[in-house]
């Protein structure tokens, strides 16, 4: 029979620890962010619906983008047992240079509109992590203006080539001037994508105020204050503006780009260059074979192409026909460490995040952004140590499946995936 008596309060006390209150709101939700999700929920919560749907959609049906969160959502891992891993090393040599952790963050346009920091947060948190920084050539803050938050820490730059082709060549010289290592050649939007949630939103460069964005706006001052009481945006690339995302798209972008303008881009630029777009098995190869320092397997995070290929499920065979010593990175779609921990495991040198980095710069600004890379780090490590992993290098495809859900049909070289997933 239990032995009852009378609480004391001393022993109440030594069991019952009062957690100490935390006054400054931004420190209190993002303390509160234990997953990207998270932050997701924060971001929506505190930005305009026009600018998060900016961030959050896709193209036309979003299927691209669903189809490659499902990719990573149908992994298995598998452990090894008996392999102590009491410390891990996420750190990684890419493109003639370290990262402390095996991601970077992705390019993304008009970012100040998702948060008046911007790029400079980004570039701020990837400098205090170790971590490269890529700078869109649609971004909303100058190079220089990069440079200047990043002095000492690793930035690409993402290039689009432009109708007015002088731009292109002159936003590469002033990168190279800068000291930015690396150049992401963007070969995926001859056009723009069918981004339907901008349409529906009416979402313009510079916004445009109309009664649904007003009644939008007022639950949520701040971000209007901010937006109204800092710099006017200032584009990485574009002298004017006016009109949706799609039609300053299609305004600025060519149709015809090929490989004779990657050849002139090559001569200009003195740094790493990486085609960024990269779709097919094919391109792959033909792209190592012409010398470039490496590609990013990719569909624009679903934003152009709909129903394109799913990156994550194209790795393992672009890795296995291009070899180990070709430089492959990936993204879309990746919103946890383990998925970055499978994309390792399945051949990819680094992987780049674009939305997990802007759910965090809407969530907090700069310190938003250092939770996003904090967050997905501990996942990383965790990942790694129930792996039975120390190290990058020892991830291996054996820790990974990737489990069937689309299964393609018939033979063709875009299907090819169906090998992996019976496998």
């Amino acid at each position: 029979m239990v032995k009852r008596q009378v609480p004391n309060p001393v022993e109440l006390l030594e069991l019952m620890q009062f957690k100490k209150p935390e006054f400054n709101g931004k420190k209190r939700r993002l303390d509160s962010a234990l997953t990207i999700s998270d932050l997701r929920t924060i971001a929506k919560r505190r930005t305009p619906k026009a600018a998060f749907d900016y961030t959050d959609g896709a193209a036309e049906g979003e299927l691209s983008l669903s189809r490659a969160r499902q990719a990573f959502e149908d992994v298995e891992f598998h452990p090894g047992i008996l392999k102590p891993a009491p410390t891990v090393d996420t750190s990684v040599d890419i493109l003639g240079g370290p990262s402390a952790l095996p991601f970077g963050i992705a390019p993304t346009g008009f970012t100040r509109l998702m948060q008046t920091e911007g790029e400079t947060a980004g570039a701020g948190a990837a400098a205090a992590a170790g971590i490269p920084f890529t700078l869109s050539t649609l971004g909303t803050t100058s190079i220089e203006g990069v440079k200047a938050a990043n002095p000492n820490g690793r930035n690409w730059f993402q290039l689009y080539v432009m109708r007015d082709r002088e731009i292109s060549y002159e936003l590469t010289r002033r990168a190279a001037a800068a000291g930015f290592d690396t150049l992401q050649f963007t070969v995926d939007t001859p056009v723009a994508g069918a981004r339907l949630r901008d349409k529906r939103n009416g979402f313009s460069i510079p916004p445009q105020l109309t009664l649904g964005t007003i009644i939008n706006a007022i639950p949520r001052p701040w971000w209007w204050y901010d937006f109204l009481t800092t710099p006017k945006l200032e584009f990485a690339s574009l002298s004017t503006t006016g009109g949706t995302v799609g039609e300053l798209l299609d305004a600025a972008m060519d149709p015809t780009i090929s490989y004779d303008d990657l050849a002139v881009i090559r001569d200009i630029w003195p740094g790493k260059i990486v085609i960024k777009g990269v779709q097919n098995v094919e391109d792959s190869v033909r792209l190592r074979d012409a010398g470039v320092d490496g590609i990013v397997l990719s569909n624009h995070g679903g934003r152009q192409l709909d129903r394109a290929p799913i990156p994550f499920r194209l790795l393992p065979h672009v890795r296995k026909e291009v070899g180990e010593d070709f430089t492959v990175m990936v993204d879309t779609g990746i919103m946890n460490g383990a998925d970055i921990v499978a994309s390792v495991a399945l051949g990819a040198d680094f992987t780049l995040i674009g939305r997990a980095y802007l759910y965090g710069l809407m969530a907090g600004g700069r310190e938003g952004v250092d939770r996003t890379i904090e967050i997905l780090r501990v996942e990383i490590e965790r990942t790694m140590r129930l792996l039975g992993v120390s190290s990058l290098a020892e991830l291996e495809p054996k820790h990974v499946t990737q489990l069937a859900r689309l299964v393609p049909v018939g033979g063709t070289v875009a299907g090819a995936a169906a090998e992996a997933v019976a496998g």
